[in-house]
């Protein structure tokens, strides 16, 4: 795990905090829509690029996990709302049935926790860049019914939120 004091860019100097930026979260998300409908065959991954998590190299293990599961992936770009419309017209599929990520509650309290040990006098160069420790798993039953689909229990066992 990084220390605060890396240096990948000069622009950069020390860094502390929280990141999201995990490739290897990114791959899990097939492989939850493959579990929720077995006989997928293609998935639309909406992102960002130019956001922080919209990195290009964010994409990959995406690719590969469906690759892995005989899942055909459609990246499909939004650079914010206004966007969205366009966004969601352009993908193959009915779109909005899942999605699973950093917990963002979880998130929000930790860089709390972060800010208090900064005031209290810690140096930022001595705290560790932390990777998320939570996840949410959403699953949209509203979509899954307008798509003929019955999501499987142990998926909506496991989910933090169920939209009805």
């Amino acid at each position: 795990m990084p220390r605060g004091s890396w240096s990948g860019s000069p622009l950069l100097g020390n860094l502390t905090g929280l990141s999201n930026l995990a490739p290897e979260l990114v791959g899990k998300c097939p492989e939850q829509l493959k579990e929720a409908v077995p006989k997928v065959g293609l998935v639309a991954v909406f992102w960002q690029p130019g956001a922080i998590g919209g990195r290009t190299d964010m994409l990959k293990p995406a690719e590969v996990a469906a690759r892995a599961l005989g899942v055909r992936v459609q990246f499909v770009e939004a650079q914010g709302p206004a966007d969205f419309d366009r966004a969601f017209s352009d993908m193959a599929d009915a779109g909005g049935l899942m999605t699973y990520g950093p917990n963002l509650a979880d998130s929000f309290r930790r860089a709390a926790a972060y800010v208090d040990k900064i005031l209290k006098g810690a140096k930022p160069a001595d705290l560790p860049v932390e990777q998320p420790t939570k996840f949410a798993l959403i699953v949209n039953l509203k979509t899954a019914t307008a798509l003929g689909l019955t999501i499987s229990p142990s998926l909506l066992q496991r989910a933090d939120q169920v939209i009805q």
